[in-house]
């Protein structure tokens, strides 16, 4: 099932692969690479660019994961300081993959429908390309690797839509000689509040319960923000939730020990300028709902054989972030992800890929139950 475009099904061109990717993130990409280096033909669809969670990153953000563990196919990351690097860096990284191995990537062609064939099995994969018109693929296996991060885990408080309010911290340049309200508590709104300070913004953070936990915030960022905290450079108000957002205040509610808003409470007025809710993201659950994958537990994980990620629908396999669902506290990551690609190889194959990451996959795996435990 090879070939590009060749007739017209109900309008729309069709175009026949064996496997069609779904999502070209780092793992999606890999799997790409491994399918392509087997003479498997695939295509990789991604809905937006490649990387693209990676693209809305705040500029010069380093991984905490080390180069060697972010490495996909193989392809070792080579930089000037031998250090992490930067979210830009692995965008060019990605980039040179795709191109070092010819992948057939279709960017800006989101996936609308799949369909299970019953003549001859295998599924028909509609999409809309951003050129327009409508594009089939027709394909006998599809890998889901769409990630975790659709959309922001949204606070449905009033004025959480004001233009002064964002849930994405794009650039510190953005604050300078502004009040600046952070609210979260992991290492993205610290490590925000932190860049913001330093870039001549006045910051405050809000988090919802006591303390900030040395379990979800970097050893490297925690020791620094508290003592900015104790410098008073930066304002920090624990125990503490936004209920409303208005031009220039902010209200926020005390919390109880669970951080839940005290009924009754008297809310605190806190000036600010602008509002960056660093309150996570949560995975979208269109495209498993499309493919008829079933999805199970609070995080909403797809359900799958771990020895073969493939998914309770025979030929539909998932792989890389997205097999974790709305990952409350992260045990997913690109480094723990590689192994899925061996185990969708070993499957259709019978063999595992000689090159996965740039180390062996194998020594990064997690136990799968751990998965859901989070």
């Amino acid at each position: 099932m090879d070939g590009d475009p060749a007739v017209a099904e109900a309008g729309e061109a069709r175009c026949e692969r064996e496997v069609v990717v779904i999502g070209a993130g780092p793992i999606g990409v890999e799997m790409a690479v491994a399918l392509a280096r087997e003479g498997v033909s695939s295509v990789l669809l991604e809905a937006r660019q490649v990387g693209h969670t990676i693209a809305w990153w705040p500029r010069n953000t380093p991984f905490f994961s080390s180069s060697e563990r972010l490495a996909i196919a193989g392809v070792p990351i080579q930089n000037g300081h031998q250090g992490h690097i930067t979210g830009e860096e692995y965008l060019a990284y990605l980039r040179a993959v795709v191109e070092q191995f010819d992948l057939d990537l279709r960017v800006y062609e989101p996936v609308v429908g799949i369909e299970r064939l019953a003549e001859g099995g295998g599924f028909r994969v509609r999409t809309e390309p951003i050129a327009g018109g409508g594009r089939v693929w027709r394909c006998r296996r599809i890998v889901l690797a769409t990630g975790d991060m659709a959309a922001p885990a949204r606070l449905g408080i009033p004025g959480e839509d004001l233009p002064q309010v964002t849930h994405y911290f794009r650039d510190p340049h953005d604050y300078f000689r502004t009040r600046l309200l952070v609210v979260g508590g992991k290492n993205s709104a610290v490590e925000a509040a932190l860049r913001a300070w330093r870039a001549g913004a006045r910051v405050s953070l809000s988090y919802r319960r006591a303390a900030l936990d040395g379990q979800r915030v970097k050893p490297h960022l925690l020791p620094d923000f508290e003592a900015q905290v104790r410098a008073g450079t930066i304002g920090f108000l624990p125990a503490t939730a936004p209920i409303a957002i208005e031009p220039g205040r902010v209200l926020l509610a005390p919390t109880d020990a669970e951080g839940r808003p005290l009924a009754g409470a008297r809310p605190i007025e806190q000036a600010a300028d602008f509002v960056l809710l660093a309150t996570g993201f949560v995975a979208s659950p269109r495209i498993f709902e499309l493919a008829g994958v079933r999805l199970a537990g609070p995080q909403r994980a797809p359900v799958v054989d771990p020895e073969t990620m493939e998914s309770e629908v025979p030929g539909i396999h998932v792989i890389g972030t997205a097999i974790a669902g709305t990952q409350l506290r992260y045990r997913v990551f690109i480094e723990t992800s590689h192994v899925h690609v061996g185990r969708v190889m070993r499957h259709l194959t019978g063999r595992w890929p000689a090159q996965l990451g740039s180390i062996p996959a194998r020594r990064y795996e997690l136990p799968f139950e751990d998965y859901q435990a989070n």
